[in-house]
């Protein structure tokens, strides 16, 4: 486990109403003046930037989150319409790893969440863009699944099957490799295929101990009657 910490100055941050887990899939499409001129510089730089997830402000979401050739659903422009956005403090970074310019105004970009970082301090620029003063967080460490949770990943892969058959070679919600085995990598794919509230993913993504954030989702799995092979 990689327990060393950076510190990141001026991450820009992109604050929406979902919850990025790391090696997660990200796809937006950017149309607003703020974000355009960040992601460009990303993309160019090589350099990723933060996903926050809201805690006020639902115009982000509206603006801005879709998956990769969905149109983007607009809202009416307001003077102070970035005046109340706050979000928590712990997001997880976003690498670039397709980006495309199908017009003039507009990008469509596919990230993968890296690595989890703490917000220590953030100021909004006059054009609406976050920026954040940050310090990454510790990966999660490898654990092997234990036996008594093994039928959780079981049923991923049971899941993964179906949804494979189904999507036939689009593009899929989990990204390979596939580590079955790893108690952080499973618990993280299940947050994202759950319907959990945005809060409780949150809750979820913070949690230090994989081994702890993959019993609780056995937990949920089970509130759900999610039926799990035995």
């Amino acid at each position: 486990m990689n327990t060393d910490t950076t510190t990141l100055i001026d991450l820009p941050l992109f604050p929406l109403q979902s919850v990025l887990f790391p090696s997660g899939l990200l796809p937006l499409q950017i149309f607003e003046v703020r974000y355009l001129d960040m992601i460009g510089k990303c993309h160019k730089a090589g350099t990723p930037f933060g996903v926050v997830c809201l805690t006020e402000g639902r115009e982000v979401r509206q603006r801005e989150r879709g998956s990769a050739g969905a149109a983007p659903v607009p809202s009416k422009p307001k003077g102070e319409g970035f005046a109340n956005e706050a979000f928590h403090a712990v997001g997880t970074l976003a690498q670039i790893t397709q980006f495309e310019r199908p017009q003039p105004g507009l990008m469509v970009v596919r990230c993968t969440g890296t690595q989890r970082f703490h917000v220590d301090s953030s100021q909004q620029l006059p054009h609406g863009l976050w920026v954040a003063q940050a310090h990454t967080m510790a990966a999660d460490p490898e654990l092997t699944v234990p036996e008594d949770l093994a039928h959780v990943r079981h049923a991923l892969q049971q899941l993964m099957i179906g949804i494979e058959q189904q999507l036939q070679g689009a593009d899929l919600p989990i990204q390979k490799p596939y580590l079955w085995s790893d108690c952080g990598w499973l618990a993280n794919r299940w947050c994202e295929l759950l319907p959990l509230s945005a809060e409780v993913k949150q809750r979820f993504m913070s949690l230090d101990s994989p081994l702890l954030r993959l019993e609780l989702v056995s937990d949920a799995l089970d509130q759900m009657g999610f039926k799990l092979p035995g």
